[in-house]
């Protein structure tokens, strides 16, 4: 830290209720302690911040879109994985120089309102939290669905009055929320668990495709031509896909909770996009191995089934199925806990009532703000209509990530006493630069009812602000 203690958080918001400022030298590796004497305990070590990356990730860009992005640009859409991975590289390490220095919960809402203000501060808070609730919901209707698929293929048959797809998920959605509600510990434990396991079986599916697709055994396969269509379906399919990046960040989302902050979040950023990265381009290559780019686009969204289904039949693709289940349970788990995590960020600001950041004293977690992403999560499942805003989520995101690039622009060019990083994004301007613009440009790759609504939300965010907090000012303080 510098010499001089950062100016605190002013102004309040329209109940009268002033910012939050974290005490100076209280948040240690071990516990953030808030301005109520709470505190948010560090139970998140590397493990733990890798396995939140990683589980985030690694759920639609593996099970549902390696049969879209083959059909779109054929083999050569592992080069449209390996952009997208570089991009979200580029943003990962801002973010880690930013995390570094603010080790508090909230992620890139936390950095942009420090760095760009209250009103950037609270456009980006608010379309956090909402495009996490979306996404969450995306992945638990995609859990129902891959249970559903699974118990058909063992036999077993559901005759529920409601779909048995929106039935899993709820519960399942509502199971979550609750383990949440005890701790991050034990979420943590579970996000480990759940992680770990996922990856054996895919490292073995993968292996044994991989060796398979370069002739050490099985079938001879005809050569295809990488890049059959183009350049152009490369790019435009790296947008479509980088959807599957979106989990770096909320690694970063959960800081306050992370044991020894300065290693360990840039570890888990950085360390979480590239071990992603190796998994989506081995995913194409063996899946477009085996069947072809063509008849693999025509299997569509379980694509990876039938793959399993050729290498190694019945078990293969219940194995398949059951990987599915667990990264897609791994994925809403992780988005539940980070879309609380804003929302706590939020009103300890005064940008949200102070109600919704209020700590258990039990089990040391935002309950009210846990409520306020489990429920809104659970009311979509419901719908089961979550497929155009989970990419509206994927939106909201990417302007926060090109924002998280200014960020880093703007606190290297103005930096406050109390600035004092331990990591160091090297050739910042190069870096940031770049990540901001490819962030911002894969916006214009996406679907214009995407881009509309994810405006509209923005536009409602800041509406909010004027409303409720335009006096609160956030610039500086940390």
């Amino acid at each position: 830290m510098g010499t001089e203690e950062p100016p605190a958080p002013s102004g309040e918001n329209r109940a009268g209720e002033e910012p939050s400022a974290a005490p100076v030298g209280e948040t240690t590796d071990e516990a953030t302690v808030t301005d109520e004497g709470v505190e948010l305990e560090r139970t998140i070590g590397l493990v733990g911040g890798l396995a939140i990356g990683v589980g985030t990730m690694i759920g639609a860009g593996i099970f549902v879109f390696p049969g879209l992005a083959a059909e779109e640009a054929g083999p050569a859409a592992a080069a449209s994985y390996a952009i997208g991975g570089v991009i979200a590289l580029l943003v990962a390490l801002p973010a880690s120089e930013l995390a570094t220095a603010m080790p508090r919960s909230g992620g890139g809402y936390y950095f942009i309102s420090r760095s760009l203000g209250s009103l950037a501060g609270a456009i980006v808070g608010i379309s956090l939290w909402l495009g996490l609730v979306f996404a969450s919901s995306f992945y638990l209707v995609g859990f129902g669905s891959y249970a559903v698929e699974l118990l058909g293929r063992a036999g077993v048959a559901l005759s529920w009055p409601v779909p048995p797809t929106t039935a899993l998920g709820l519960v399942f959605g509502a199971l979550l929320t609750a383990m949440s509600f005890t701790g991050t510990e034990n979420t943590a434990k579970l996000q480990n668990a759940v992680v770990a396991l996922l990856l054996v079986i895919l490292s073995v599916f993968l292996g044994y495709g991989g060796l398979d697709a370069l002739g050490v055994f099985g079938a001879s396969s005809t050569p295809e031509a990488f890049a059959p269509f183009g350049l152009a379906p490369v790019f435009t399919t790296a947008a479509l896909v980088f959807t599957s990046y979106l989990g770096f960040a909320q690694v970063a989302t959960v800081a306050g909770e992370i044991k020894k902050p300065g290693r360990n979040l840039p570890l888990a950023m950085v360390g979480s996009v590239i071990l992603v990265t190796v998994f989506y381009v081995a995913t194409i290559f063996v899946a477009t191995s085996a069947f072809g780019s063509k008849t693999l686009g025509g299997f569509g969204e379980t694509a990876m089934v039938e793959v399993a289904g050729e290498f190694f039949g019945l078990p293969g693709v219940i194995a398949i199925l059951l990987a599915g289940l667990l990264a897609t349970v791994s994925s809403a788990n992780a988005s539940i806990m980070s879309s609380s995590r804003a929302v706590y960020a939020l009103s300890r600001d005064a940008l949200l009532p102070k109600k919704a950041g209020a700590i258990n004293l039990k089990y040391g977690t935002p309950h009210v703000a846990l409520a306020m992403a489990g429920v809104p999560v659970l009311v979509l499942v419901a719908s089961g209509q979550t497929e155009v805003l989970a990419e509206v989520a994927s939106f909201l995101h990417l302007v926060m990530y090109g924002l998280i690039c200014v960020a880093l622009f703007q606190m290297r060019r103005n930096t406050p006493e109390w600035y004092d990083p331990d990591f160091r994004v090297p050739a910042y301007r190069v870096v940031a630069g770049v990540g901001a613009l490819a962030s911002f440009g894969l916006i214009a790759f996406m679907q214009r009812l995407s881009q509309v609504i994810g405006v509209a939300l923005m536009v409602a965010a800041a509406a909010w602000y004027y409303y409720y907090a335009r006096d609160v000012s956030l610039k500086g303080v940390l």
